[in-house]
């Protein structure tokens, strides 16, 4: 069985209370998702007003997320962008309600150095961008400044054509590849490599047979030699595998795509069903870890 190695992410001094530093590796890190959008694909609409957002994400803390990612543009398959005047009216009210009630750190979900400056002032302390820096390479300028961790994803196209171009013929080499560039990218920003997580992109423009090569060949990405988040929460292969199930209906499949993820080296697992993937996290994680396994002898 595979074995993940830690790494540590250093976060800005007011972000965690009791530490600077988040270990990943030894437990699976659960990332709940918020997004704030009238169009995701998931969950559009539900957490548009600001009070909303902000008891639901105290909710995900309660349900035992270890961070929140918040969103407030969408990047489903076939989203237009937003710009960002109307990104930050989305987040930066959540991000000022939640400031000195949440005590797990927030990502903020952008491709825009510009929300990403603001919301790391608001707040956040940790980027997230799904383009792996290719539509605004300043925001590893951003995490630089800040000595914010950055999270790079890979994705092929762009959102609104992502699933309508061409797949490639090797998504492991195509992900490999486009992670490597997105690195360089952060590096010659001078963003430390310590604090760098790569995510393959489930879904982003890749078949659904390929997200299951991903799940299965995370191992490879694993050697690049940076923490990997994955995220499949809820979405459309596994809907197609489930034989046409709605996205409501997917938890349990979901649960079978963090658990393969976990044992192929995830370190952060991205997802909407916290109170259940945590669950599922730390049986997953009882089973590559004795040191995590409860102690006594084993119930009758």
């Amino acid at each position: 069985m595979f074995r993940r190695r830690k790494y540590k992410l250093h976060l800005p001094a007011a972000a965690v209370r009791q530490s600077r530093t988040l270990v990943l590796g030894e437990r699976t890190l659960v990332m709940g998702i918020l997004n704030v959008t009238p169009d995701s694909f998931s969950d559009g609409g539900r957490f548009l007003d600001p009070e909303v957002a902000i008891a639901r994400a105290l909710e995900i803390e309660k349900a035992g997320a270890d961070l929140i990612d918040l969103g407030g543009e969408s990047t489903r398959p076939g989203s237009e962008g937003v710009p960002a005047e109307e990104e930050l009216r989305r987040v930066l009210p959540v991000l000022d309600g939640l400031r000195g009630k949440l005590k797990i750190p927030v990502s903020i979900d952008t491709a825009k150095s510009q929300v990403a400056e603001a919301a790391a002032i608001a707040g956040a302390q940790i980027l997230n961008d799904v383009t792996g820096l290719r539509a605004d390479p300043r925001i590893a300028d951003v995490a630089r400044r800040r000595k914010l961790p950055l999270i790079l994803m890979h994705m092929r196209g762009e959102p609104r054509t992502m699933q309508r171009a061409p797949f490639a013929r090797d998504v492991v080499r195509d992900v490999t590849s486009g992670l490597r560039a997105a690195v360089a990218r952060a590096r010659r920003a001078g963003v430390p490599k310590s604090q760098i997580v790569l995510d393959p992109g489930i879904g982003f423009g890749k078949g659904w047979p390929q997200n299951l090569e991903l799940l299965e060949r995370l191992p490879e990405l694993a050697k690049l030699g940076f923490p990997l988040l994955v995220g499949t929460s809820r979405k459309s292969f596994i809907g197609k595998i489930l034989g046409g199930a709605p996205k409501d209906q997917r938890a349990w499949g979901t649960a079978a795509t963090v658990t393969a993820s976990i044992l192929g080296g995830a370190h952060i697992v991205r997802v909407h069903d916290v109170a259940e993937m945590v669950q599922v996290a730390k049986v997953a994680d009882a089973v590559i870890n004795p040191r995590l396994r409860p102690a006594g002898p084993p119930p009758r």
